[in-house]
């Protein structure tokens, strides 16, 4: 059972950075650093999009509009820490 606390715990890190990823990448396109007409950088935005728009989009439809700032990736963020501290204090069920 203790691999299975285990397994959990790599998959929220490996969702984390998928979405601190994510962030990054928005910011770089936005700002001009990257160019959405290379094909490596179109490939890895579509991809980071197929695969956290199932999970932004009802955050997005539930949050009231602020003004262009998206906390979708906030909240994913912050469930996921709290995920995180449930299955830690609770380790003792896998043991």
């Amino acid at each position: 059972m203790t691999s299975l606390f285990q397994i959990l715990m790599l998959l929220i890190d490996v969702a984390f950075f998928i979405v601190i990823a994510h962030v990054i990448l928005s910011w770089l396109i936005s700002f001009g650093v990257l160019n959405m007409r290379q094909p490596i950088v179109a490939q890895i935005w579509d991809g980071l999009n197929r695969l956290l728009e199932p999970v932004y989009g009802p955050l997005r439809r539930a949050l009231p509009p602020m003004g262009g700032l998206d906390l979708a990736p906030l909240i994913v963020i912050i469930g996921l820490y709290v995920v995180e501290i449930i299955l830690r204090n609770n380790v003792a069920f896998f043991l």
